[in-house]
């Protein structure tokens, strides 16, 4: 298996860090790795499975703030009404 870095990574789309971690959860379940081979797949899971979780904090980051951003026009829009009497 050819040597992977975190630098290769961090290009990944959610899409493509799960579908390939998906393959090396599979390859490590099949056995018949070697040893040094498992630890590679290990190790690049780890790395897949960190770039899937920074794109799910990301998102979910997102929601937060287009919500908050939502909540924030509504409040304001509220204020503004109650101001109309």
């Amino acid at each position: 298996m050819a040597e992977s870095t975190a630098a290769d990574t961090a290009s990944l789309s959610y899409e493509q860090a799960r579908d390939e971690l998906v393959a090396v959860v599979n390859r490590l379940e099949q056995g018949g790795a070697t040893l040094e081979e498992s630890l590679q797949l290990w190790e690049r899971g780890e790395r897949l499975a960190a770039r899937c979780e920074e794109w799910l904090l990301g998102a979910r980051r997102r929601l937060e703030a287009a919500r908050a951003g939502a909540q924030a026009a509504e409040d304001g829009a509220s204020d503004d009404s109650e101001g109309d009497d």
